[in-house]
C-alpha cells in the first residue's frame, strides 16, 4: 500500500478544473501552484472520485466555458493518471467514510467532501488543496486545508 509522504498534497477537483480550463478565473494561479508543488518535490495525489468529478464538471457548461469535448477530457484524465498518484476508493476508504458519518454531521452533497477526507486518511495524506475551503471546515481537525 502506498501512503503519502510528509509533503504529500491531495488536490480537490476544483484545482484540476481551474488548472486545465484556460478561461477559468483562477487558471494561472492553480497551474502555478501545481507546478510549484511539483518542483518542490511534493507528492501530488488525486483519487478516482476526483477524476469522475472532473469529468462531470467539464462535460457540462460552466460559467467560464462551454462543455469540453469527450476527446479532450479523455486526454486530460489520461494525463492526470500519469502525473499524479491516484488513490483507489477501496474498503479502507469506505470504513473511514462511515466513521466520519458517525462522528460529524454530514448529509447530501457533503458526503462527497467527506469521502475525499476519508481517502486522505486511508492514504495518510495530511494536506488538501482546494478553492472551496468552507466545504472542508468541518474536517479541520483531521486534515490541513490549504486555500488556492
Amino acid at each position: 500500500m502506498t501512503t503519502g509522504g510528509v509533503d504529500a498534497l491531495f488536490l480537490d477537483t476544483n484545482i484540476l478544473v481551474c488548472a486545465t480550463a484556460p478561461t477559468a478565473s483562477l487558471h494561472s494561479v492553480a497551474a502555478a501552484r501545481i507546478a510549484a508543488d511539483r518542483a518542490a518535490g511534493h507528492e501530488l495525489w488525486i483519487s478516482r472520485q476526483i477524476l469522475r468529478e472532473y469529468l462531470s464538471a467539464l462535460s457540462r457548461p460552466q460559467s467560464f466555458s462551454p462543455p469540453f469535448s469527450a476527446a479532450h477530457l479523455i486526454t486530460e484524465v489520461t494525463a492526470f493518471q500519469a502525473k499524479f498518484i491516484v488513490a483507489e476508493d477501496d474498503a479502507r476508504v469506505t470504513a473511514n467514510l462511515l466513521r466520519l458519518l458517525a462522528a460529524i454531521p454530514i448529509g447530501g452533497k457533503q458526503v462527497h467532501d467527506a469521502n475525499i477526507v476519508a481517502t486522505t486518511q486511508g492514504y495518510a495524506v495530511r494536506r488538501l488543496l482546494t478553492h472551496n475551503t468552507a466545504d472542508f471546515a468541518r474536517f479541520a481537525s483531521l486534515i490541513a486545508v490549504e486555500p488556492l
